[in-house]
C-alpha cells in the first residue's frame, strides 16, 4: 500500500491519561456513598451471594484496591507498545491496535470485542497470535478496533452506527491497512459483527471464528440432543430473567449513562456484575481474571467517559441481526460452557452454511481470551486453520 495513503488516512496514536484525571478518579472513589449490604446469603464462596448483584464486601474490596493499589500506567504502556492508530471512517474517528506479524505467511485478522469488554480483552493474546512460539501454528497480522462509542474511538453524534454499519467500516479499515482479504473473530457484539462481516462481505472475508452463534428465528427443538435442548432452555432463561441490563441499554441508554459517566463506583458495579455472572467461576470473577485486567477495562471506560456511548450499541442493534442473513464463507464456532448464549449446532448450521469446525471447550465463559487465554489462542488458531484450509 502506498505510504502516502497510510500517513494521510491512518495516524499513529498514543494513550496518555493526565495525572489530574487519575487523581480525580481516586478522589471520587474515596468520597463514594455506598448502600447497605445485600439481604441474601453472604458467606462465600457461593454464587448465591450475587443474587441481588455485586455484594457490598466484594465491591468495597475492589474499590479500595482501585484507589490505593491499582496502577493504570502499565496498561497504557502496553497499548502503546502494541501499536495504536486512529482513522476516520464515515465521519467517525475509529481507534485500533495493529500488530503486524514478522512471518511472511501471516493472515490478516480482525478481532472485535463486545460489551462490557473492550480492547483489553485481547492485549494478552496479540503477541502469541502475531508471533506464535510454535512455528507450526498459523500467524496473523492482528487488528483490534475499538467499537464506535467505546474507548478511544469517537462517540457517534447521530443514530445509525449499528452492526451493519460497523461491519462495513471494518472492511474499509482493513482495506486502508492493505488487507483486501482477511479473517475475522469476535464474541458478544463482536460475534454479531463478525457474523455480519461473513454474511455481507464474502469477497473480503476469508472466513470467520466466533464464540457467539445466533440461529435464525423460528427453529424447533425437534431432533436436538438432550444437551442441546438444555442449551436452548439456558439461553431462554438468560434472556427472560438475567438480561435487564440489555433492555435498559436498548431503551434508555442515556438514563443509565449519567450514572456510568459520573460515578466510578456505579460504573464498576455495572461492569463487575457481568464479569462475575458470565465467567466460568463459582463465586468471583477474580478466580480466573486478575483484578488488574478487569480494572484496566473499567478504567478505560471511565477515562474515556464512554459509559453512555457504549451502552447505545444496544439501542442501535439489540435483536437486530437480519433473520435472512446467511454466512457462506467458512466458519468455525466455539461454544464455551459457561457463556450466556449457547446455540445448538443444527440451529447454527441454518445460518452458518459452511461450518468447518465446531468446538465445545471444557472451560471458559463469556470472556475466554481473559479467562482461559492459552486455550483460547489454541482454539482460535485451530479454528482459523480449518477455515483457511476450506477457503
Amino acid at each position: 500500500m502506498p505510504t502516502s495513503r497510510l500517513t494521510s488516512d491512518v495516524r499513529a496514536f498514543e494513550a496518555h491519561a493526565s495525572d489530574a484525571d487519575l487523581d480525580d478518579l481516586r478522589a471520587r472513589l474515596a468520597a463514594a456513598r455506598l448502600p447497605e449490604a445485600e439481604t441474601v446469603c453472604r458467606a462465600g464462596p457461593d454464587p448465591r451471594r450475587w443474587e441481588q448483584g455485586v455484594p457490598l464486601a466484594d465491591l468495597v474490596d475492589v474499590v479500595n484496591y482501585w484507589r490505593t493499589g491499582y496502577d493504570w500506567r502499565p496498561f497504557e504502556a502496553r497499548l502503546n507498545q502494541i501499536g495504536q492508530f486512529r482513522t476516520t471512517i464515515d465521519g467517525l474517528g475509529i481507534h485500533f491496535l495493529h500488530r503486524r506479524s514478522p512471518r511472511a505467511d501471516a493472515t490478516p485478522l480482525i478481532l472485535t470485542h463486545g460489551w462490557p469488554g473492550s480492547i483489553a480483552e485481547f492485549i494478552d493474546v496479540v503477541d502469541e497470535l502475531a508471533e506464535p512460539k510454535d512455528a507450526g501454528a498459523p500467524a496473523f497480522h492482528v487488528v483490534v478496533p475499538s467499537l464506535p462509542g467505546f474507548g478511544y474511538s469517537d462517540k457517534p453524534a447521530t443514530t445509525g452506527w449499528g452492526i451493519e454499519k460497523i461491519a462495513a467500516a471494518w472492511v474499509e479499515l482493513m482495506g486502508r491497512l492493505g488487507y483486501s482479504e482477511f479473517a475475522a473473530h469476535g464474541g458478544d457484539w463482536g460475534g454479531v459483527i463478525t457474523t455480519v462481516l461473513g454474511g455481507r462481505f464474502p469477497e473480503h472475508v476469508l472466513g470467520i471464528h466466533t464464540t457467539l452463534a445466533q440461529a435464525p428465528p423460528g427453529l424447533t427443538t425437534d431432533g436436538l440432543t438432550a444437551t442441546e435442548r438444555e442449551w436452548t432452555e439456558q439461553t431462554r432463561e438468560f434472556w427472560h430473567h438475567r438480561a435487564a441490563y440489555a433492555k435498559q441499554q436498548a431503551t434508555r441508554p442515556q438514563t443509565i449513562g449519567y450514572s456510568l459517566v459520573d460515578s466510578p463506583v456505579g460504573l464498576l458495579a455495572w461492569i463487575l456484575d457481568k464479569f462475575a455472572e458470565w465467567s466460568d467461576t463459582e463465586d468471583s470473577p477474580f478466580e480466573t481474571i486478575s483484578r488488574d485486567r478487569i480494572l484496566d477495562d473499567v478504567t478505560l471506560y471511565w477515562l474515556t467517559r464512554s459509559g453512555a456511548s457504549a451502552a447505545r450499541i444496544y439501542y442501535e442493534s439489540h435483536l437486530s441481526l437480519d433473520p435472512e442473513l446467511r454466512v457462506d464463507v467458512p466458519s468455525a464456532i466455539s461454544m464455551y460452557p459457561r457463556d450466556t448464549e449457547k446455540c445448538p449446532r443444527p440451529w447454527a448450521q441454518e445460518r452458518y452454511r459452511k461450518l468447518v469446525r465446531w468446538a465445545t471447550p471444557e472451560a471458559g465463559g463469556h470472556f475466554p481470551s481473559l479467562e482461559v487465554p492459552e486455550h483460547w489462542v489454541k482454539d482460535l488458531q485451530e479454528g482459523l486453520t480449518a477455515v483457511l484450509a476450506a477457503h
